[in-house]
């Protein structure tokens, strides 16, 4: 389609009270974001969702037309930022400019949800992994022993996000006792569906893509069978598939996170394998994965009680009487720490930023002072 042809959709696909691209319904458009749409950009632009970012470029989806859609590849350089927290990230909506000078991204709309992990910058960043997502599904594999301290912080990422976390047992066909394994991933998940599903045999695929919809997202280790489950939602061949190295670690399959439309409704973002799942500025996602432990710690004696060896500690009479297990306050401690330390240095890295900028302002003032009197 000629870029004069896309420009005329801001008026085309849409009616004469409302901005809404009714051809992007399936990838999650909504009138709510009619508003925020009119306020970023005063520049030609139509709305669109981004479906994958790669180096600098991303692939949007936006109206072509009353009724299709169509992709365009467009340039970031406009909304170029050195927080990659407001680059644009794969779930982004985004005002899209497209002429002869070529297709680029002009602004952002907010975000409403986003899961962010520490990235493995040394300046204490943050990384986006998924943006406007509704539902953040934990994919965790049958066929090895489950690793409950990085499912609380999965969990943690996702409940803080503001989407709903669910929990996702895959290959359940190679497992030997499915059910306790949900049991015991159930006690590191409180307020957590736990789904049990095999691609190869259909068990629980039906209830799963029933539980998906609006905007999901798949994360989890390498080799546990998100492209799998990807590709059985999608009803085609969709994502790479690779077999789980002999040793019992993953393969990576999926190099990049892209949004794909589900058949029945909803989209879905698959996500490359997770190795490093470091907590950014997660509190309350810590306190909904550790509720339990929240509870009991408001009846201790000191209200800042660490649980360790205090009088009157609530935590430490739970697991003595078997009610609360050690494991899980181990967990709670190294993760709350692990996020107090991250905030820390956060905090240190943004009053540095700030000190920068107002050094450089003081230079510039004197500059134009000294400019000025001579």
């Amino acid at each position: 389609m000629p870029p004069e042809g896309l420009i005329a959709l801001r008026h085309s696909s849409f009616s004469a009270d409302s901005i809404y691209p009714r051809p992007l319904d399936a990838y999650g458009w909504s009138a709510e974001l009619d508003d925020h749409f009119r306020s970023v950009t005063d520049a030609p632009t139509v709305p669109g969702r981004v479906i994958r970012v790669d180096r600098g470029r991303c692939d949007v989806v936006i109206a072509d037309g009353d009724s299709g859609v169509t992709v365009v590849h467009a340039d970031t350089g406009p909304v170029a930022d050195p927080d990659p927290m407001r680059l644009p990230c794969t779930g982004d909506w985004a005002a899209v400019s497209v002429g002869a000078a070529g297709t680029f991204v002009q602004a952002l709309l907010p975000r409403r949800t986003a899961m962010v992990r520490s990235s493995a910058s040394q300046r204490s960043e943050g990384q986006v992994l998924a943006a406007n997502v509704d539902t953040i599904a934990v994919v965790v594999s049958l066929d090895t022993e489950p690793d409950l301290g990085r499912i609380e912080r999965f969990l943690a990422l996702a409940w803080e996000s503001g989407a709903q976390p669910l929990m996702i047992l895959t290959k359940s066909d190679l497992a030997e006792d499915a059910d306790a394994v949900r049991e015991t991933v159930e006690q590191a998940a409180p307020g957590v569906d736990v789904l049990i599903v095999s691609a190869t045999s259909g068990e629980g695929m039906d209830i799963l893509a029933a539980v998906l919809t609006g905007t999901s997202v798949l994360v989890g280790q390498s080799g546990a069978g998100k492209s799998t489950i990807a590709n059985a939602l999608l009803g085609r061949s969709a994502m790479e598939v690779q077999q789980t190295r002999s040793d019992g670690k993953g393969r990576h399959t999926t190099t990049t996170r892209e949004l794909m439309p589900l058949p029945g409704g909803g989209v879905l973002i698959d996500t490359p394998g997770i190795r490093g799942v470091g907590m950014y500025d997660a509190s309350e996602g810590l306190q909904q994965v550790f509720s339990e432990i929240e509870e009991l710690a408001e009846d201790c004696r000191f209200r800042d009680c660490e649980h360790v060896a205090e009088p009157g500690c609530a935590v430490i009479e739970a697991i003595e009487d078997g009610m609360l297990q050690q494991r899980r306050l181990d967990s709670y401690r190294k993760l709350v720490r692990e996020n107090q330390w991250m905030a820390s240095r956060s905090d240190a890295r943004l009053r540095q930023e700030r000190l920068k900028a107002l050094k450089t302002q003081g230079k510039e003032g004197m500059a134009n002072m000294i400019a000025k009197r001579g």
